[in-house]
Parts: C-alpha cells; structure tokens; sequence
C-alpha cells in the first residue's frame, strides 16, 4: 500500500472515532458508571454506525448495506 493511501485510510478513522467521541463521550462521561457500560455502549454505536446509519451519499443506504448491494 503506497503512503498516500494509508493517509486516506487513517483520515477515515480518525473521522470515525471523531464522530464516536463526539456523539458518545464528550460531556457525557456520567452516563457510564462501569467501563463494562462503556465498552458496550461503544459496540452498540459501532453496530448503528455500520447497519443503520443512513448516508446520502451512500444513495440512502447503511454502509454495510451499500456494500452489500455493490456485490450483486
């Protein structure tokens, strides 16, 4: 893989756990009285971010969807 590409790669995750620290974390610390309650809050946000989240560039599809459909 050439460098330019693992930057790309590396801007999507860092976008991603953007998003994830934004929307889950940031001022909301007291939610989560166990790191138990954490970790699966953070595998229920995974969850929703790969099957539901719905994308308009995506052509109104989840992520995981729109992948699935650019097989068939």
């Amino acid at each position: 893989m050439s460098w330019k590409g693992h930057s790309i790669d590396n801007g999507m995750m860092g976008n991603f756990f953007g998003l994830l620290k934004t929307e889950m974390f940031y001022e909301q610390e007291n939610n989560y009285k166990t790191i138990d309650e954490l970790i699966l809050a953070i595998d229920e946000y995974i969850n929703y971010y790969n099957y539901d989240r719905i994308k308009v560039k995506l052509k109104g599809l989840s992520p995981v969807n729109y992948r699935l459909q650019s097989f068939n």
